[in-house]
Formats: structure tokens, sequence, C-alpha cells
């Protein structure tokens, strides 16, 4: 049985956009599992603003997230869905006429497709949901229910996904859960609460949810005389080594329940949780044991620097270096990113990257058609070395356009992962 999932609401109408980005990136940092932004205005002007700090959140989190927006034609879906939503959610009272949906149906499918259903104003039973299933959406959101019988009976063996919006003041979280039929819950409900604390009274209750959970006993670790376990700490994007600390069973404990690194000070005797007076805190996206059971390698989210002297390393002091050509792929393509937005930020005289910054967009974008030509030409050719030179020539004349568009590497990869 695939887990239910514990989604976080946020109604971006008439909200800062400082605020909402800053509330789904805590979200995506404290347990929830996925994200519904939405704001269903009308105007065009709302609409773009909305969709830009939807763009702006999708840079910062690394969790699923549906929007939810005013769509009245085909472009709209399709523009909610580039922002690298998971899904588009269309109120029921607000549908595009039958030639658009049909359109956004044959172009992204029903598992793009939501419909939002308000439960007070148009009550559905099982055939009615079943009827927006044939009519091509693979979800419905339900919104303003009541957990009795009629709501059971509505959603009892339907064919279409089922997900609830509630604001739980009314309605008990492990019960909307209990449906068989309901995937998952969205709700606003733990904006100043503990995510994880409701997930593992959830789970304790047998409802299938993601929560932390050690699969080795910390009985089976291997400890230091003075019992504890080092834990090499690394960026879990970037696999950058960030700090080493040392964990007791109570802190590794408290690491697992909070999904906060949480270490044993040597030094005051006492645990420590990681941030907690600098606000760099350390949100886990892994941890794992060595071969030997003695030392934890945990990935994380660092907020900020992770050494107290401000540097985002402990390990920057260099002791002794030999000369070597990296050739770690993503290494190198984001450092020769990097010099290009140097370049764009800092003119060199006499530099062919800033020539073509200078000319601008359509002299960028004649160069990168023309090398695209080159590499059709060179792959004709049994000799790959030709080939080889093309395609380098290629990406950086294609780094300078994602420069010039203001892309970077980030956005690449996240699109590609999100069309997985």
């Amino acid at each position: 049985m695939s887990n239910k999932k514990l989604i976080s609401f946020i109604n971006a109408e008439n909200e800062m956009a400082g605020s909402v980005i800053s509330l789904a990136e805590r979200y995506s940092c404290e347990g929830a599992d996925g994200l519904y932004l939405y704001n269903f205005t009308g105007d065009e002007k709302s609409r773009e603003e909305f969709l830009a700090v939807v763009r702006q959140i999708e840079k910062q989190i690394d969790i699923p997230f549906v929007i939810g927006i005013y769509v009245e034609r085909f472009e709209d879906a399709k523009k909610a869905l580039y922002t690298g939503a998971s899904k588009v959610v269309i109120r029921k009272a607000l549908l595009p006429e039958e030639k658009e949906l049909k359109e956004m149906i044959a172009r992204f499918g029903r598992e793009k497709l939501v419909i939002e259903i308000d439960m007070k104003a148009d009550f559905q039973n099982a055939e009615k949901l079943d009827s927006f299933y044939d009519l091509g959406f693979g979800c419905a959101l339900l919104k303003h229910i009541d957990t009795t019988k009629s709501f059971s009976d509505a959603i009892a063996g339907t064919k279409i996904e089922v997900m609830v919006r509630d604001g739980l003041i009314r309605n008990d979280l492990a019960e909307i859960f209990s449906y068989p039929t309901v995937q998952a819950v969205m709700t606003n409900y733990f904006e100043e609460k503990d995510i994880y604390k409701a997930k593992r009274a959830l789970k304790r209750q047998g409802i299938a949810i993601e929560v932390f959970e050690s699969l080795i006993d910390f009985s089976d670790f291997k400890l230091m005389d003075n019992g504890l376990i080092p834990a090499v700490v690394q960026d879990y994007r970037t696999n950058e080594v960030l700090m080493v600390g040392y964990m007791n069973e109570e802190s590794y404990r408290k690491t697992i329940e909070t999904g906060k690194m949480t270490y044993y000070s040597r030094s005051r005797d006492e645990l420590w949780l990681k941030g907690e007076t600098s606000g760099h805190f350390q949100y886990v996206k892994g941890l794992m044991l060595d071969c030997d059971n003695d030392t934890i390698l945990a990935k994380v989210r660092q907020v900020g620097a992770a050494c107290h002297t401000g540097n985002r390393s402990c390990f920057f002091k260099e002791l002794a270096k030999k000369d070597y050509i990296s050739a770690n792929p993503l290494t190198v393509l984001n450092e020769d990113y990097e010099v290009i937005k140097n370049r764009k930020k800092n003119p060199k005289e006499g530099s062919y990257t800033n020539y073509l910054f200078d000319k601008g967009i359509d002299k960028i974008l004649k160069k990168c058609g023309e090398e695209a030509s080159e590499i059709i030409i060179a792959a004709k050719n049994p000799d790959a070395e030709e080939l080889k030179y093309e395609i380098a020539d290629f990406l950086y004349h294609m780094m300078v356009l994602m420069v010039e568009c203001g892309l970077d590497w980030n956005d690449i990869t996240k699109e590609l992962v999100n069309r997985r």
C-alpha cells in the first residue's frame, strides 16, 4: 500500500510574495510531503505575479507541489505546469470551455489535472465523481467536507484519485485518512505546529505515512569509548563535506524524531540542536551507516553556514594540494557557468563572452543555432573527436544563453527530474 500524503496548503491571494516563499520553504524543510499553492484571482496581472512567486518557490523547495490557478485557456494550464508543478488544480465552478479542456487533457494527460469540488455547494456521489474521471481529470480535490456516512458513500469505490482540503478545525486528520480512497490531505493547520510529531501520531494509529525511522537499532552501532559515534555531514545536493559532529543515543533519537541534526556536545556535556541559536539548521535528507557500523553519514539541507566561523564548511583550511584536472561533469559545468555569469557582471576587455553579451540575445541565439548545426554535421562523421568539440562549443554558447535569460543549471536539472 502506498503512503498517504500530508500536504500543506498556502493561499497566496492578497499575500506578500516574501511571506509565501518563506512559508513554503519552511514547510519543505519541516516534514510536509508536498505543497498546494493557490491563487484563483482571474485577472491576468495577478495570475502572472502568482506564477512568478511559484517559480521562485520551485527553486527553493525539494518536495512536489500542486498549483491552483484560474485556468481559462490551454496556455494558462501550460504556464502553471511549466513552473515545475506536478499537477494543476481547476475549480469546478471555473471550468474552461470544452475545447480548451480537451486540449489540456490531450497534451498533459489526466494525471496532471485536478478538479476542485466544494462539497457543500455541490455534493457529489461516487457516480458523479467518476464523471469527472471520464471527463479527463485524474484527481478530485474535495473541500468543505463532513466526515459522515454520506461522505464515505460518495467517495467509496470511485475510480478517481481523492484528495481532501481541510483546515482540521472540525474534522479529525486520522479519521479523514482512514477512508481508503483518500490519498492525501491538504491543510494549513500545521503552519505553527510540528508536522513530524503529527505524522508519528498517525503512524501509531496505523496510517501508512512517511516518517523518519531508523532501520538499524542504535544498540547495533559500534561506539567510541566515550559512548559516541561520529557523524560526517554532507550537503545533500552537492555532496560537499560540511562538518563532523558526534552523537549519542539520545541525540540520534532526537534527530530521527525532529528531522533536524542534533548532536552531543563534548565540551558542554549536553545535547546540541544545530542551529538552535544561529538559525543555521541542518534538515535531514538521509542517514547512512558505514560498513563497520562506526560512522554515520548524514546528508542534509544546510541553512546558512555549517561552521561557527561563518564559513559554509568547516573544512576550509588547506593543508596540502596537488594540481589535478577535475572532470566531474556537474562541477565543470557549474564552474564554467559561474565564469560566464561573472563576465556579464564584471566585463573583461577582449572577452568573447562579453562580445556576445554586448551584441545581445539575437547574436547569442544565432551562435546557438550555428553550433547546433555543426553538431549535426559532425555526427555524420565516423570520427567522434570532431563531435565532442562541437558539443563543447554548443554547451558554452548555451550557457551564455542561460545567463542572458536568467537560468542556471539547477533550473535545468530540476526540470529534468520533473519529467521522470
